[in-house]
């Protein structure tokens, strides 16, 4: 059951990282990666992105 979940998971994360266009569809490395280095990838991407990251803060003048 876990290894079910974990699996399907991978595939979210997979699908995700490739719609953000993080990964091309075509790149066998992120086929291969363990959940937890996905999951690490998508946070990464996550956090750039975000309009209240580092990059896009809001600034008051």
């Amino acid at each position: 059951m876990m290894r079910n979940n974990d699996e399907k998971k991978r595939k979210k994360l997979i699908n995700k990282l490739i719609f953000f266009n993080v990964y091309n569809k075509e790149d066998q490395q992120l086929y291969n990666l363990p959940l937890s280095k996905l999951e690490y990838e998508y946070r990464r991407f996550k956090l750039q992105n975000h309009p209240h990251g580092e990059l896009g803060s809001i600034k008051w003048v």
